[in-house]
């Protein structure tokens, strides 16, 4: 998708895919599921039995000191699917549902779609980082919490997570807990789950497609720690939201059992990366190194120069203002690939932008 999508000669810089390889313990773990025994696997009548909800519980205990209950997992597609599902069963509409703005493109069209009004969490430059303030939340159902933030890179400390959480209590919500960027996290900032702090309010929603380049493999879990929320699931049809297939669950396991080498690796990479655009891109970008994640947030001074950028200096990124409160003037570049190709980008985008 990410290739496809562009002209050539145009460099794309936009959807969340890494120009890297995959982990080889990835792809030794598909060779040997694939060369072996493909019939129902023993998990599908019992997800939280299998090996992708025991190795989520692993890697949350030894990655982050959280004792996730396996028991409480449950497999879906990807985590726009699992948000769906959460919304449907657990919401109606006209349900608001608190969001950090600017934010992932795709959660605002599915709150449009669904009739649940986006509630703004509204982001806001700080020094080299960013803050926000919590609005009042009356007539919000749900906490949607993308933490690591996406587009602008923060990993929210343990004093605004317990302020959200107090927020939460107070107006009786459901966190829906977006941690996919979780693993990409950079020294010396922490990601901190969320249900260790409130864990009966929280559904944990996260995939190892992000930190390990896995966008295709459509695999994600949720841990059902809102007790409402597990009812809801439990009270719909056994199959209605399908399952993950063997071949996801077992580059998933892979890669959260096996694949830490081939990720700090890439971590190393990435962190280099977001201090060369700060090097080199002119202060008329905005740029503030992001804390996580390998997307940068980028102010270009007003809407539409994604567009520009793209026919005037070939890189595809993606406009800001599809990002909600707050995008407009903005662009995100994805820098997950190597040194020189982030090189030819900068070098581009620095030619073209318009001052």
């Amino acid at each position: 998708m990410k290739w496809a999508a562009v002209e050539p000669g145009v460099i794309p810089a936009w959807i969340a895919d890494m120009d890297l390889p995959t982990a080889p313990e990835v792809i030794e773990a598909l060779r040997r599921r694939a060369g072996g025994d493909l019939g129902y696997p023993a998990w599908l009548t019992d997800p939280s039995a299998g090996p992708l909800a025991e190795a989520f519980a692993e890697r949350m205990a030894g990655r982050y000191g959280w004792a996730a209950d396996p028991a409480l997992v449950r497999s879906f597609n990807d985590l726009n699917q699992a948000l769906q599902v959460f919304l449907h069963t657990c919401t109606e509409p006209g349900d608001g549902v608190a969001v950090h703005t600017p934010a992932y493109h795709p959660f605002l069209s599915t709150l449009e779609v669904m009739e649940r009004p986006l509630r703004p969490i509204q982001m806001e430059p700080d020094g080299d980082s960013w803050r926000f303030e919590v609005p009042d939340l009356t007539g919000c159902r749900v906490l949607l919490l993308v933490n690591p933030h996406n587009p602008t890179g923060r990993a929210f400390t343990r004093a605004e997570l317990t302020e959200l959480a107090e927020h939460a209590e107070r107006h009786d919500l459901l966190v829906l807990a977006d941690e996919i960027h979780a693993d990409l996290v950079y020294e010396p900032y922490r990601h901190i789950p969320f249900a260790t702090i409130l864990p009966d309010r929280t559904v944990t929603l996260t995939s190892a497609t992000k930190a390990f380049n896995l966008g295709g493999i459509r695999c994600s879990v949720a841990h059902l720690g809102h007790p409402g929320a597990r009812k809801a699931l439990e009270a719909q049809p056994p199959f209605v939201y399908g399952s993950a297939n063997v071949f996801g669950v077992e580059a998933t396991v892979a890669a959260w059992r096996h694949g830490d080498a081939w990720l700090e690796r890439t971590l190393a990479l990435l962190d280099r990366n977001r201090h060369t655009i700060a090097a080199r891109l002119p202060e008329t970008f905005g740029y503030r190194v992001p804390e996580a994640t390998y997307l940068a947030w980028l102010r270009v001074g007003r809407p539409g120069l994604a567009e520009v950028f793209e026919r005037e200096a070939g890189v595809r990124l993606n406009e800001g203002a599809d990002f909600g409160p707050g995008g407009a003037g903005h662009v995100r570049l994805n820098f997950a690939t190597t040194e020189p190709i982030l090189a030819e980008i900068l070098d581009r985008l620095a030619g073209a932008h318009p001052g």
